[in-house]
């Protein structure tokens, strides 16, 4: 039942996003790597089901942000994301708990400070392990991000293997 779920908000944000490959191919990497964490840390099929829904829609904000502030600076994800997110996924009939916490994930993927719970934790890691790779950032970067930011044990792992990482 969760896969089906999973496909579902999937395609649908492959449609909102329909002729921005960009964007569309960000939020699956991030979706893929945030699952593998999950998966890796031995959550629970409920966390694991948050963590791959927060991760599809994590810049849902993104389409309104660029419209209202002619910016996609974090802050305006975070302020325009939430309500977006809430009317997909209820179109899709996810559960109304779920919906909630995601909206939560949605609302503060760009903010490092606070994180209150292993799903933050998973999407803001894999969405800097894309991110380092899409915007070209340095190693120094990285390892920058690694002691300050990545948690988990296999988050650390990926970012470290990924970016050759020795520090």
């Amino acid at each position: 039942m969760n896969a089906e779920k999973i496909s579902a908000v999937c395609q649908a944000m492959i449609d909102y996003y329909s002729g921005d490959p960009k964007r569309i191919q960000h939020f699956m990497k991030v979706h893929g790597f945030a699952k593998l964490i999950a998966e890796k840390e031995n959550l629970s099929e409920n966390e694991v089901f948050v963590i791959e829904i927060a991760a599809i829609v994590h810049d849902i904000g993104i389409k309104n942000a660029e419209i209202k502030y002619h910016s996609s600076m974090g802050k305006y994800q975070e302020k325009e994301g939430p309500s977006e997110a809430k009317k997909l996924l209820e179109a899709l009939n996810i559960d109304a708990q779920i919906i909630d916490r995601v909206c939560y994930l949605v609302g503060h993927h760009h903010t490092y400070k606070a994180i209150d719970g292993i799903d933050y934790q998973i999407l803001v890691e894999a969405n800097f392990l894309v991110n380092i790779y899409e915007d070209s950032l340095p190693q120094s970067s990285a390892i920058s991000v690694l002691h300050k930011i990545f948690k988990t044990k296999s988050g650390i792992n990926l970012l470290r293997t990924i970016y050759a990482l020795e520090d």
